[in-house]
């Protein structure tokens, strides 16, 4: 065998070995785990735990699957609640595998467990969805009125009592969708709507009772404010008038005693000395000329009218 020929077999055999190592060792990461199969027949136990492994080469093969949580991600379904109200619901979920090697003889791949868990987990969200009321599917908690709001008391859909509730009803889909994976291998370990909604064609009549309620509310709060005003207008005349009175009542009084009072000095007066009442009387005469004459004044008096007396006098 010359030189040239023994490289090209020397280059073969390293090559050849190249491959059959490379075929006899495989490595798995932390985020992996690993079932060896055997012409398709899983051999052994799953290996779980990281580095360089060894494996019969070519006759063996590693099938990697995930360690880590997965997502699935369902499709918005329309679905019936229990009242016949048709919404829209968008669900998802996190899950992972738990025994490997139950997971390869059930579902082979990823992919084989989606296609299952959309078989699962819609069918259980729809049997809970039609056998729960649209309030118990969107709401956790129930409502209490407060009796000092009226609009709390007349928004009567916001009142209904749950039993049940959103929250709850998440919790049951995902129990009972794991009774049904328990032999897959697989566990799901959170479950949730994404969104609720209702169907094109029932939402714009909700939206059409939403607004006649909203302006029932309205006018209710309108007639109960119109009703508030009339009785404060109604107080208001009420103590205006009352004040009005008292007043005029005092007035009186006070023109009652001052012309008492006047009344006992013109008596006071008048019964003096005829001098005093003179006196008085000229007086009361010089009011009246200074209050009723001037200098272009024309006044026919007849001779026994005492303010002829007085004007004959000053003559």
């Amino acid at each position: 065998m010359n030189k040239k020929n023994k490289i090209l077999l020397f280059a073969v055999i390293i090559i050849g070995g190249i491959i059959v190592l490379s075929q006899s060792f495989y490595m798995v990461d932390e985020t992996k785990q690993v079932v060896i199969t055997q012409f398709g027949r899983p051999i052994g136990d799953a290996v779980t735990e990281p580095g360089l492994k060894i494996k019969t080469p070519f006759v063996q093969k590693a099938n990697f699957f995930e360690k880590r949580y997965m997502e699935w991600d369902g499709d918005p379904n329309q679905i019936p609640t229990k009242e016949k109200k048709f919404i829209f619901v968008d669900s998802y979920a996190r899950w992972h595998i738990t025994d490997p090697l139950q997971f390869y003889k059930r579902l082979t791949n990823e992919r084989g467990a989606q296609s299952r868990l959309d078989d699962i987990i819609d069918g259980e969200t729809r049997d809970q969805v039609a056998g729960h009321s649209l309030e118990e599917v969107v709401r956790n908690t129930n409502r209490e009125a407060d009796t000092s709001a009226t609009i709390s008391v007349m928004i009567e859909d916001s009142l209904a009592r749950i039993s049940v509730g959103r929250k709850k009803i998440q919790n049951i889909i995902q129990q009972n969708a794991n009774l049904e994976t328990k032999d897959l291998g697989i566990e799901i370990l959170d479950f949730r709507f994404k969104r609720i909604n209702y169907v094109e064609d029932v939402r714009e009549r909700v939206y059409d009772r939403m607004k006649s309620e909203r302006i029932r509310i309205a006018d209710k709060f309108r007639s109960e404010g119109e009703g508030e005003a009339s009785r404060i207008n109604g107080e208001k005349e009420r103590e205006l008038n009352q004040i009005q009175s008292e007043a005029y009542k005092e007035a009186e009084t006070i023109k009652g005693k001052a012309d008492a009072e006047a009344a006992r000095i013109y008596a006071n007066a008048y019964n003096r000395s005829g001098r005093s009442v003179e006196l008085y009387s000229f007086i009361k005469s010089m009011e009246t000329f200074v209050n009723t004459f001037d200098s272009t004044t024309t006044v026919i008096l007849s001779t026994d009218s005492e303010l002829y007396k007085y004007l004959k006098s000053m003559n």
